[in-house]
């Protein structure tokens, strides 16, 4: 059969691009022949800095031809549907169109349609301008005189060619001939752009792949990193040391050259005092290039480079490698200098002395004098959160009240937290973003910060996705829960959640991120309890901060409700106060009755209270069914069953760690021949009750031993009744799988009840009382779970 080559050459595309948009093409193309109605056996893309290709195999010749029938309305329907019939078919006159009968309906038009197939070089010859035109670049442009008209081409750089031949290996393939802008289609492509710029005359692929090789560019891109890789490992051994490898770097580079030459460059030692992170990144951000290490040092960095030019140079590529070094020298003489900078005094201290005492900060250390001067600026962290110092006391503060829970020391979480932003304003994280916290654990480091604290402020930050580490010393854990507890109910505070695919404040991964560290640390923490100090952690720093503060985020979610009678604020004056009940718990604060001597001042009233917990409930609601959603997701990728997640969790489930452990008890439990034969029994216990209360049959509201006929019914009784207990003080002492096996005594006792009792007996009082037995196995093997949302 038949196979189509497809070149389109320009000028060099980004290399960010390139993989992406030679899928691109690959699914546009083939897709449009599947529609067409021609098949193919394989297809497979390629593509360089300066080319995108597309090879398939097996494509049919031509397009099969198609019969089909419309059936169109009744003979003696009215004009109107007839008209409508003969346009859908594509006929002149209801001449065209044949009469079909039938017993029932009569008679009615029927239009025989017929399409011949089409030549597979008529059908690509279609689609491919089409395809040109209308490709998903994420950036386009246009070119030379025609970019003046409307609707001229647009490419990501300007196209110079474009291959496409066409025919089986038995013969000799032809030109699929089209024209787009003047560009018109051939089997000609070009080699290297300075090794081998010349015409190539191309029959089909194999030869093209070849005579591009000879040409000085290799099309697979997979095996341009190969070859970058193995050479620049070789060159590295070869002088000592080991390349650090980089995957990302690697699949740039290789959308780069089209023949890679791997060389290596150096610069001087002196340039070694730079942490290694920055080395790296000036390297790899400003010339593309891999960093060396000594053989057998997994830290310290050398200073020689790899890098990957696209020619062979006539002096073996020593210029190449000197002018790199030049400019490798040249970054690194920033860096140094922002590396030495950070470590120095600012020059404007007197002026940061107010925020240093703020947040208890110590002028004479740099990394201090960065967090005051953060502060100072008022850089914004967002509008309606208000600034960094502001987002950084709230931290401090939920921090402090985290820490006993974690297991950290309350001044260690505390200095953390206070620390944990201030290396934003630092020049290296000015230049490399991607390096705070990073620089923050150095820079603490050097001023002699505790070796905890330094490691909590980087380590805060994560995890920073599924495959992320989770931290595991106290202080950074406890940090680290602060800052994305403060992140989750601020956004949601001002309402701006995640919505379909668009998250673009990472809530999503700040949620998954405390499950996480919840979970993999067996932290016993109650989310909504957590959710609860963050909001109190917020009026106390608005207490503190003062009314500038007013409209930031929890704060002013909770001002909007919480007035005095007059209708006015009363939320900075209380704010202690009322971040005392938040932290206390609102049920508690409903049941209390606060008394003023002013009765103007007449504030905290039951009233007010059931007030304040029915403007909080639902955000704290809302924001734990969030943390639900996530808990969900990170168990199923552990591998849990749907249905029991969803049979552990209620609404008002906040003890992540404790549905885990209810997940798991249960698994195992459902996994025994008892837990099989209970889950049947109970599931028919509970479609008997819902049936019964459709119908709004009478249920006993208590069990009365008194109506029982059945022994079976007397010794189900008994074992609900020592069943509910055990399994109450198993799940009171957090044992699950104590528990279940206190549940497994039911198995037994339901079998024979189910088997030897009529629940709708005659009697009306002893079926209400027989149903209320039913809602007690009910109630027994909920306090586990909701046995209904299992399968099976």
């Amino acid at each position: 059969m038949p196979d189509l080559l497809l070149e389109l050459r320009s000028e060099e595309i980004p290399a960010r691009m390139q993989r992406k948009a030679a899928g691109d093409l690959k699914k546009m193309l083939t897709d449009g022949l599947v529609e067409a109605g021609l098949t193919y056996e394989a297809a497979r893309e390629y593509w360089t800095p300066r080319r995108l290709t597309l090879d398939i195999r097996g494509l049919t010749a031509r397009s099969k031809d198609i019969r089909e029938e419309i059936k169109g309305p009744s003979t003696t329907a009215p004009e109107q549907a007839v008209q409508g019939f003969l346009r859908k078919a594509g006929l002149s006159s209801v001449a065209e169109a044949h009469v079909h009968s039938d017993p029932k309906k009569g008679d009615f038009y029927v239009a025989h349609i017929s399409k011949p197939g089409r030549a597979a070089e008529e059908i690509i010859a279609e689609l491919v301008p089409g395809i040109i035109r209308n490709f998903p670049w994420p950036k386009s442009m246009r070119w030379g005189p025609a970019s003046a008209k409307p609707g001229s081409l647009r490419w990501v750089r300007p196209l110079q060619s474009i291959l496409c031949t066409f025919g089986p290996e038995t013969e000799e393939p032809v030109v699929v001939d089209f024209e787009i802008d003047g560009i018109r289609s051939g089997n000609i492509t070009f080699g290297h752009r300075f090794l081998a710029p010349g015409e190539i005359t191309v029959r089909r692929f194999d030869d093209y792949v070849s005579k591009l090789e000879a040409a000085k560019v290799v099309l697979d891109a997979d095996r341009r990193k190969e070859i970058i890789l193995a050479d620049a490992r070789n060159l590295a051994f070869a002088n000592g040391l080991d390349l650090v490898e980089d995957e990302g770097l690697l699949e740039e580079v290789s959308g780069l050259v089209e023949w890679p030459v791997v060389l290596m460059g150096e610069f001087e030692q002196d340039f070694l005092a730079i942490p290694a992170e920055v080395i790296r990144l000036t390297i790899r951000a400003n010339q593309k290039c891999f960093v060396t290490r000594p053989q057998g040092d997994g830290e310290t960095l050398s200073n020689r480079f790899i890098l990957t030019a696209n020619i062979e140079a006539r002096d073996g590529g020593k210029e190449i490698a000197h002018g790199n070094g030049k400019v490798v020298r040249a970054r690194l003489s920033d860096a140094l200098y922002f590396w030495t900078t950070d470590q120095g005094d600012l020059p404007d201290l007197g002026e940061l002395e107010a925020s240093a005492e703020k947040f208890g900060l110590d002028l004479k250390k740099p990394l201090d004098q960065r967090m005051a001067r953060l502060d100072h600026l008022g850089v914004t962290f967002h509008a309606k959160l208000g600034t960094q110092g502001e987002r950084v006391e709230r931290i401090r503060r939920l921090a402090e009240e985290l820490a006993p829970t974690v297991g950290a020391d309350p001044a260690l979480a505390a200095r953390a937290a206070v620390l944990a932003k201030a290396d934003l304003t630092t020049e290296v994280v000015g230049e490399f973003p991607e390096l705070q916290g990073a620089m923050g654990r150095k820079y603490a480091l050097l001023q002699g910060e505790h070796q905890s604290v330094a490691a909590a402020i980087e380590e805060h930050y994560k995890p920073q996705g599924p495959s992320d580490y989770v931290p595991s010393d106290p202080v950074s854990v406890t940090v680290g829960l602060a800052d994305k507890l403060d992140t989750l109910v601020g956004f949601w505070a001002i309402d701006e959640k995640p919505t379909g695919s668009k998250d673009p404040y990472a809530l999503r991964r700040a949620a998954l991120g405390v499950v996480r560290i919840v979970l993999e640390n067996k932290i016993k923490l109650a989310v909504g309890t957590a959710i609860a100090a963050t909001v109190a952690a917020a009026l106390d720093a608005y207490e503190s901060l003062g009314e500038s503060a007013e409209s930031r985020g929890a704060v002013a979610m909770l001002d909007a409700r919480i007035k005095d009678y007059r209708g006015e604020s009363r939320l900075l004056p209380e704010a202690g106060l009322i971040a005392d009940l938040v932290r206390n718990g609102l049920d508690r604060a409903v049941s209390e009755t606060f008394e003023a001597t002013d009765p103007e001042s007449e504030f905290f009233d039951g009233q007010r209270m059931m007030e304040m917990q029915a403007s909080l409930a639902p955000f704290v609601d809302d924001l734990l069914a969030f943390f639900h959603d996530r808990l969900k997701v990170y168990l199923r990728d552990q591998g849990a069953r749907h249905d029991l997640i969803d049979a552990v969790i209620t609404p008002r489930s906040d003890d992540l760690l404790q549905i885990v452990r209810r997940v798991e008890a249960l698994g195992s439990f459902l996994d025994t021949e008892d837990g099989k034969n209970l889950l049947a029994g109970t599931k028919r216990a509970a479609n008997i009750l819902a049936a019964e209360e459709k119908k709004k049959t009478a249920v006993a509201e208590t069990v009365e031993p008194a109506l029982f006929k059945e022994n079976a019914e007397k010794l189900l009784f008994a074992a609900v009744n020592q069943a509910e207990k055990q399994a109450g003080e198993a799940i009171q002492n957090e044992d699950f799988s104590a528990a279940m096996l206190a549940l497994s005594a039911l198995r037994e006792p339901v079998d024979s009840f189910f088997e030897g009792v009529l629940v709708n007996d005659e009697d009306l009082a002893v079926r209400a009382n027989r149903l209320a037995l039913l809602t007690r196995i009910r109630a027994a093997t909920g306090q586990v779970a909701d046995f209904s949302k299992i399968a099976g």
